[in-house]
């Protein structure tokens, strides 16, 4: 994590424990017993109880394979709290970040072909590719854009995509990189990013003459047969069995408001989803997950080839070492990890583990392979904190196939991160106690209204609506919410938007006569999703030629304020 940014405490809980699935699943085939002893009634009795034990989950997908065959793949739960439709191994998912292995195999295939090399500089495909730095410009390559080492911050940009619905365009994402402050030497430190994914995907169209999406969905999806897998929303929203996200509000579970579709991926008309935006299912997965272990080959007899072998050891060879990991008390034995191209890289009680983990708003997937045992599995689930339920699947499998004396009950264990899930957030609680508390504070707010602008996010607008000061991005209007007075400076916001935990502080600096010139924010959770980067924002207030009439509307961009 950059500074003290970290995910919020339920995305953590549930990327750990889904992680814990996997190391219990990949324990058992470790053994050398899950394809002897584990059959599919079992796994569903097994998936049953835990869904039972845990109310944080609508629907959950899994997909097995297992030496060149699917072993299991099955849909249990609902597409949708409250309705009929059962999920079923054919359910569309945002599979979210697992979309970025996709992304890595369509520039391998276009490799393969002499098309690119994985060291051409991106400027030879996108001239006005433009980093903070004019050597680092010049320098950065193909593998560049996917290895996570380009000296940018954690989530560097993601407010172009986060929340959805954002009118950026690819041109607006080129331009950005130039004004994102460097946090360590480029090629030097792991930092994930989503925009430079982006910029691969745009890669791919400008090389292929193809659209990232018709890529996808032309040398991969159909090829491989995955009719239930898609490179947009968009495409995946016709079907009727579409899996509905679902969040959690303290209580219960909630479907969250549907992406807002206005291109080629949800929310961002002109842009791609090369770093998030794939929807698939767990049968279509298992047929992914095959031709990774096939080293690219597929069909009936493997006398098909998506891509070379030499293609799959470059994806899967380690381009940016991560922490070493040696904890002596970990029955999983992991010494070391990185990131390859599209996917993360790990040992695990000997053997070589290849993962990838994604998450939307309510929503999350996972990926694990183990090449040697010819391993793949994958989950789905539609619910906000359901990775619960898969640490309960996982850790019940991992005491049975390995026969670990851990003394640890994961029921017991599981119950109580759901528990904790339940206790609220004490950080936005003490934010909201200060607000409420100095709610009479006389506020002058025709001191903070005007327009303020970021180089890379563009334009916001401080408003006067109803007596109350309110902030609207130009660009992602979904950021659009309620300013409340906390302290000195600095307002509270609750946006509009509530699909996730993103509710920020805005601290105003003042010039000597009590006029706002210029914001810095943050989230107001420890916990908020580190994709909602508020603190890079540097958001400088723009004279207007409107602020002598006294109207206090600014117009200095098409984007009016609500009366």
């Amino acid at each position: 994590m950059k500074g003290n940014r970290q995910i919020k405490r339920t995305n953590y809980n549930r990327n750990y424990m889904i992680a814990l699935v996997f190391l219990a699943l990949i324990s058992c085939m470790s053994s050398g017993t899950l394809a002897a002893q584990m059959t599919k009634t079992q796994i569903d009795s097994i998936v049953s109880d835990a869904m039972t034990s845990l109310d944080h989950t609508v629907g959950f997908a899994i997909g097995v394979v297992k030496d060149g065959k699917i072993v299991h793949a099955k849909g249990y739960g609902k597409t949708r709290a409250g309705s009929g439709v059962p999920v079923t191994a054919d359910t569309p998912f945002g599979i979210a970040s697992n979309s970025k292995a996709f992304t890595a195999t369509a520039l391998s295939i276009l490799v393969e072909r002499g098309t690119l090399h994985w060291d051409d500089k991106v400027v030879k495909h996108i001239p006005e590719f433009t980093m903070y730095d004019d050597y680092v410009t010049s320098n950065f390559t193909v593998q560049d854009l996917l290895t996570h080492r380009s000296g940018l911050g954690l989530g560097a940009g993601d407010l172009m995509l986060f929340p959805d619905g954002s009118n950026f365009t690819m041109n607006d994402v080129l331009n950005a990189f130039q004004y994102f402050k460097p946090v360590s030497p480029f090629r030097s430190k792991f930092d994930y990013d989503n925009l430079l994914y982006l910029v691969a995907g745009e890669l791919i169209a400008r090389v292929s003459g193809k659209p990232w999406s018709d890529f996808i969905e032309d040398e991969i999806l159909n090829p491989l047969q995955m009719q239930h897998s898609y490179a947009s929303y968009g495409a995946a929203a016709n079907t009727e069995t579409i899996a509905v996200a679902h969040g959690f509000n303290g209580s219960s579970l909630k479907a969250v408001n549907a992406p807002i579709s206005k291109g080629t991926v949800a929310g961002h008309e002109g842009l791609n989803g090369a770093a998030g935006g794939m929807w698939s299912s767990a049968r279509d997965m298992c047929n992914w997950m095959l031709v990774q272990l096939n080293k690219g080959t597929y069909g009936a007899n493997l006398d098909k080839s998506l891509f070379a072998p030499h293609q799959q050891d470059e994806m899967w060879r380690m381009h940016t070492p991560m922490a070493q990991q040696q904890d002596p008390n970990s029955p999983f034995k992991v010494h070391f990890s990185g990131y390859g191209l599209g996917w993360f890289l790990s040992d695990f009680n000997g053997f070589f583990k290849v993962h990838h983990s994604g998450a939307i708003a309510g929503m999350s997937s996972e990926v694990t392979l183990i090449p040697e045992l010819d391993l793949g599995i994958v989950v789905l689930n539609n619910s906000d904190g359901a990775g619960l339920l898969n640490g309960l699947l996982g850790f019940v499998l991992l005491e049975e196939y390995l026969q670990l004396e851990t003394g640890i009950n994961w029921m017991e264990m599981a119950a109580g991160m759901q528990g904790q899930q339940q206790m609220g957030d004490p950080d936005a609680e003490e934010v909201w106690r200060t607000v409420a508390a100095n709610k009479n504070n006389t506020v002058q707010t025709k001191n903070y209204v005007g327009v303020y602008e970021d180089d890379w996010f563009g334009k916001v607008e401080i408003f006067e609506k109803g007596g109350d000061l309110w902030f609207r991005s130009e660009k992602s209007p979904r950021l659009n919410g309620k300013m409340a007075f906390y302290k000195d400076t600095t307002f509270a916001i609750k946006w509009e938007y509530q699909d996730m935990n993103a509710d920020a502080l805005a601290v105003f600096t003042l010039s000597e006569n009590g006029s706002a010139q210029h914001i810095k924010m943050k989230g107001i959770s420890r916990f908020i999703d580190f994709s909602f980067d508020f603190q890079d924002l540097d958001l400088n207030r723009i004279p207007s030629p409107l602020e002598s009439t006294g109207t206090g509307r600014y117009t200095i961009f098409a984007l009016k304020s609500p009366k």
